[in-house]
């Protein structure tokens, strides 16, 4: 693609960036054949190479407007398009880059704004969030059904394995997780453990800064990334081995801190370092296969499930049927999926900020997730499990939590095995 980028945008090093994205793209069009919302709305700038090219456009100094905005937001970031096109656009850096630019020449409504802060600092802080949540799930019963059918009940995390093994990994506490399911890095630790490494738990850091790079506050995302790389790097230095990120949408934005981190003169070195750390459970655990299978308790697989791979996991990070090779290795029944890459349309903040596309897209998800009749969802993202389980009766787990039952750990103390939704005939 011919660009001419205006001279005072040429000039910096980000709009250079986006300029080298945006020579990349052949016009193709590949990528809207696997939009979600471009399927959804049919409109070609809802679709990444409409988007492309309003980027362009507001970069070689066109007027941006709320409606050029509103197209970007729109975008789920799912980078599913990246996986289609053959070109090699990394379509998910340009459009972050393509949004702070016209936020910062558009801006926001005072509502939008107040909306968008009140999402930041509730979902980053920890305390916060779990009091929320507390008084959410309190008054479940008087909320309206949209509402409640999002707030999930609490669950017992149950034992966390003291370390024992001279291999060590860590696992980040994270943000909103530990608050919704504490047990999916519980269960992690748990299967680590029976593979002989032990996993400690650091909570020292906080958010991934995800949430705030995705709203366009690139600067507030990398003090997070600056705050967890200090938490982190006593044990990076003591040897850890992986950086354990249990939730896929993190992992992703920690496998990016060195491009996030690379011009601070500080922390770029440390940076790298994290990023090529960072690991998926499904990683480690297809690793340690040899070591865990004959410890799968077969009693405990006779459930159908049906997987969702987070477009963070399949798109984001690359990878590709592992767990659901690792599932069926296991011993579950895994049932086929419709249109498997697809968005769900959970995507971060995205479910709360566009409402309307986000449900239409969780029923298409449901749609093809239940109709092979599984007796469990499972997946590999926080946001996904939440964003699924409000709209069906079928319980979502992390696909972490089905291992941990499978496996005779009965040295600790945790969740009943025999999990109706695990063990369902």
């Amino acid at each position: 693609m011919e660009t001419r980028l205006q001279p005072a945008h040429a000039a910096t090093p980000v709009c250079q960036e986006a300029e080298s994205i945006l020579r990349a793209c052949v016009h193709c069009g590949f990528c809207t054949a696997t939009c979600p919302t471009y399927q959804l709305l049919g409109d070609e700038l809802d679709g990444p190479r409409g988007r492309i090219y309003l980027i362009k456009q507001a970069l070689e100094g066109a007027e941006v407007t709320s409606k050029t905005q509103l197209h970007l937001d729109r975008c789920l970031t799912c980078r599913a398009c990246e996986t289609t096109c053959p070109s090699g656009v990394r379509y998910g850096r340009l459009v972050d880059i393509g949004r702070k630019f016209v936020e910062d020449r558009v801006g926001r409504s005072t509502v939008d704004a107040a909306r968008r802060t009140a999402l930041r600092r509730g979902l980053l802080s920890r305390p916060l969030f779990g009091a929320a949540l507390a008084v959410g799930r309190f008054a479940k019963a008087w909320l309206p059904r949209r509402l409640a059918s999002s707030i999930p009940d609490v669950r017992s995390a149950g034992a966390w394995p003291a370390p024992r093994h001279a291999r060590r990994v860590i696992i980040p506490g994270g943000c909103v997780q530990p608050s919704l399911v504490p047990n999916i890095d519980a269960a992690t630790a748990r299967v680590l453990d029976c593979a002989g490494i032990s996993a400690i738990a650091v909570d020292d850091g906080g958010c991934c800064g995800a949430l705030p790079y995705h709203l366009s506050e690139h600067d507030e995302a990398r003090t997070l990334a600056r705050r967890n790389i200090d938490a982190w790097w006593p044990h990076v230095e003591r040897g850890a081995e992986a950086i354990v990120v249990t939730a896929s949408g993190c992992g992703v934005m920690v496998r990016e801190y060195d491009h996030l981190l690379a011009s601070d003169a500080v922390y770029a070195a440390r940076a790298k370092r994290v990023a090529e750390l960072a690991r998926d459970p499904v990683e480690i655990v297809a690793a340690e296969w040899t070591t865990l299978a004959p410890r799968i308790d077969r009693a405990r697989t006779r459930a159908r499930v049906a997987f969702h791979p987070p477009c963070t996991l399949q798109h984001g990070m690359k990878i590709r049927g592992e767990v659901e090779r690792l599932l069926v290795d296991v011993g579950f029944t895994l049932l086929p999926v419709a249109d498997a890459h697809l968005c769900c349309g959970s995507a971060g903040t995205y479910s709360i900020l566009q409402p309307d596309l986000a449900a239409r897209l969780k029923a298409n998800k449901l749609d093809a997730l239940e109709a092979n009749e599984p007796n469990v969802i499972a997946t590999a993202n926080i946001g996904c499990m939440t964003h699924l389980q409000s709209g069906t009766s079928i319980r979502v787990r992390h696909w972490i939590e089905l291992v941990d039952a499978a496996l005779s750990t009965r040295e600790f103390a945790h969740e009943p095995a025999r999990d109706d939704a695990v063990t369902a005939e």
